[in-house]
């Protein structure tokens, strides 16, 4: 039996795996579970054994007396887990038939997330379970309206949205991965920097790398966390030119910001050097947001990437080319 108050462990555990700590161990037991006290007549609600998605729908449904029956997705939530197969036909089949669920509710009926749509044959499992699915809303927070209107969903619960609240919350596992591989770049151009100083080490941190780390770090965050909260606001469809558009922005700002206001400084080897190292890295940054966003497709995402990659890789290049050519040219960097 569970209830629907999340308790202190349980906002722990969704902070860490919203960071990536634990992300994938992060599981309740499949099977199935008792939300308050729940009859014979009380409706079976379907979901995955990532815990998030779990706790989600027992603390949605409070103050309503339901099953709950857990598939085994690894770890994985509603949507991903159908995309990838295990939320679906054949898994519900066999958590229907280990908990014997037949024997105890006397309805003939679950209701299964919308989300989970694209990983299950309804006709098939109704046919080996003698169960009906019925689709629910979209969002866990409409199952208790939705129950109280016997199960008809309004338009508004078919719809996903992708709202500011649910890209922030999202951020966190685009950003925590790049961290380590960040600061080793930022701390790589340091020692470069540095070194190509040949009289005072210290001094060619200061004078020719501090920048490109710092060029490193607004890369980052204009890829990872500008780009998605103003995802809707940014030019184009490909997340990748979004993040490119954040970053050349935001680099240039930033150069503007060190030059003093100066136009000449655009012309130095070491600023455009930074401008293309920069704007590619957002915009690779930002095309990792596709697997967090709601409205992208695999052969959408693939398109992009063909053309988007070898650009970014290019830039990128043909930026550390010439950052390393005004280490050593007098007048092509600082």
């Amino acid at each position: 039996m569970v209830d629907s108050v999340w308790r202190a462990a349980d906002r722990l555990g969704t902070v860490k795996a919203r960071i990536g700590i634990g992300r994938m161990r992060y599981t309740v037991i499949p099977g199935l579970y008792a939300l308050g006290a729940p009859v014979r007549g009380s409706p079976v609600l379907v979901t995955a054994s990532y815990k998030m998605s779990f706790d989600r729908l027992r603390r949605a449904c409070a103050g309503l007396d339901a099953w709950i029956l857990v598939l085994d997705t690894d770890g994985i939530n509603v949507w991903c887990a159908a995309g990838k197969g295990s939320f679906g036909t054949d898994e519900i089949v066999r958590r229907v038939a280990e908990t014997r669920l037949d024997a105890i509710v006397e309805h003939r009926q679950l209701i299964v997330p919308q989300l989970g749509a694209p990983g299950i044959a309804a006709h098939l499992a109704t046919r080996r379970t003698g169960f009906d699915l019925v689709w629910g809303p979209v969002m866990a927070e409409d199952l208790p309206e939705f129950l109280a209107a016997g199960c008809n969903a309004t338009p508004e619960m078919r719809r996903k949205r992708f709202p500011i609240r649910e890209r922030v919350e999202l951020i966190p596992m685009e950003l925590v991965p790049a961290t380590k591989p960040l600061l080793l770049a930022v701390l790589v151009v340091l020692l470069i920097g540095g070194a190509a100083n040949f009289r005072n080490f210290w001094t060619g941190i200061l004078d020719q790398a501090s920048f490109g780390g710092l060029a490193l770090l607004v890369a980052a965050a204009a890829g990872a966390v500008v780009t998605p909260l103003l995802l809707p606001w940014l030019p184009g469809r490909a997340f990748s030119l979004k993040g490119a558009v954040a970053g050349l922005i935001m680099i240039a700002g930033a150069l503007w910001w060190r030059g003093g206001g100066d136009v000449a400084t655009f012309a130095r080897f070491d600023t455009v050097a930074w401008l293309l190292i920069g704007t590619a890295m957002s915009a690779f940054l930002a095309m990792n947001f596709t697997g967090s966003s709601t409205y992208t497709s695999l052969s959408g995402v693939k398109r992009e990437m063909r053309v988007a990659v070898p650009l970014q890789i290019t830039a990128a290049a043909i930026g550390l080319a010439l950052w390393l050519t005004s280490l050593w040219l007098p007048g092509g960097g600082g």
